[in-house]
């Protein structure tokens, strides 16, 4: 039941960050939504469909598509009414990636597939929606950048395939997890936290 409702929230928040993202575009109500929508659900489509899922998520509950879309509309009017669009794009952002990344690990894990497997799509499905909403509302992906993004969401994932190894009946594992990536992305955002310049790739 956690798994469930966090899952629903992280649609939410990426929904949030979907429409945020496109409010200089002029787009109209329907672009708009669909953008949320595609922001909201595209990660988990992707991890659905590359481990071989016999139904996509959200074709087999349609829950999630009404909160993507409910998530879409409510957001489409709302953000009107927001005084700083960028902290609340970041917040979200944030919030969205840490619980797609540990619903996604928690869930491939449930599906018996490895830990390697399941960290990784943890982390594709955590960055997928973000790079899928950057590029279609022509923003420069956030993974694409210097702050960390890609890495909390390793982390997290790690953290929760741990944490299921070791103490497996505790019940706020995801919790632990999912805290551990917003952390360390709000750190990103408002304290600098850079990767060091050794591992940056610089063209010549």
């Amino acid at each position: 039941m956690l798994l469930y409702l966090l899952g629903m929230f992280g649609i939410a928040a990426f929904a949030v960050t979907g429409v945020i993202s496109s409010g200089k575009k002029d787009m109209d109500l329907f672009s708009v939504v669909f953008l949320g929508m595609v922001t909201s659900l595209g990660g988990g489509t992707i991890r659905d469909t590359v481990l071989g899922v016999e139904d996509v998520y959200w074709v087999s509950d349609t829950s999630y598509l009404w909160v993507a879309f409910l998530s879409s509309l409510a957001a489409f009017f709302a953000v009107r009414l927001m005084e700083d669009r960028q902290s609340v794009f970041h917040y979200a952002d944030s919030f969205g990636l840490a619980l797609f990344t540990v619903v996604a690990t928690e869930k491939v894990l449930n599906l018996g597939f490895p830990s390697t497997i399941a960290i990784t799509m943890g982390v594709i499905t955590g960055i997928a929606g973000g790079i899928i909403r950057d590029v279609l509302s022509h923003r420069p992906p956030l993974v694409l950048g210097r702050e960390f993004y890609a890495t909390p969401a390793f982390l997290g994932a790690l953290l929760l395939v741990l944490l299921e190894k070791n103490i497996p009946s505790h019940e706020f594992n995801s919790i632990y997890a999912v805290a551990l990536v917003f952390i360390l992305r709000v750190f990103a955002i408002h304290k600098g936290l850079y990767y060091p310049s050794w591992l940056l790739y610089k063209k010549r």
